[in-house]
């Protein structure tokens, strides 16, 4: 080796050992969400009485990056889970207003967030996507609240869909008449993966 080399490979070793390297925590992470677990609550108001049921979820994997908000992945739903409870009003929502058949899946395809993310604890986020909607994408942003313990995290979040907007045909009949929004509440549970790739 060269001798006036030397300094040059002193400094560099140097600036090397000095550089902090980002934290495992501020690289990409994993976000697996577990369908046995998750809950997907919908509401639809009536004239004569609310309307409730569920939908199940299918898969749903987020990867993030809490220092720069960059995020992909998608969360799917199952359109033919839909359940209400009343075996005639869910074969008019699967037949003529999800057509669940032809679009089975209702999914949320995740691009950006915004927002703190904690190593643990709780995290208000507003997460950006595009959620695929009976053929159709629509761009929305959600307020997700995080809740991380070690590996395990929760995440809820409420929205109110505007169906009849979006282009769904609107179940109203003569005697009923429901509102052209529907709100859904997401319970979400899952694993956690720091420092991921």
């Amino acid at each position: 080796m060269k001798k006036d080399a030397i300094p040059v490979l002193g400094a560099t070793l140097l600036f090397c050992t000095l550089t902090p390297r980002p934290p495992l925590w501020a690289q990409d992470s994993i976000l697996q969400l577990d369908p046995a677990e998750t809950t997907i609550n919908f509401t639809l108001g009536a004239t004569l009485h609310t309307v409730h049921g569920i939908f199940k979820l299918k898969s749903g994997v987020i990867h993030f990056n809490p220092a720069s908000g960059e995020a992909s992945g998608a969360i799917l739903v199952d359109a033919a889970s839909g359940d209400s409870g009343n075996e005639a009003r869910d074969r008019d929502m699967h037949r003529k207003v999800l057509e669940s058949e032809r679009y089975p899946e209702i999914a949320f395809a995740v691009d950006r967030f915004e927002g703190r993310v904690a190593p643990e604890g709780q995290s208000d986020l507003q997460v950006h996507g595009a959620l695929s909607l009976h053929g159709l994408e629509h761009e929305m942003t959600a307020d997700v609240s995080l809740q991380t313990a070690g590996d395990q995290a929760t995440a809820t979040t409420h929205l109110i869909i505007p169906y009849v907007k979006w282009g769904l045909k609107n179940p109203s009949t003569l005697f009923l008449r429901v509102r052209d929004t529907v709100e859904v509440e997401i319970h979400a549970v899952g694993h956690l993966t720091k420092g991921g790739t």
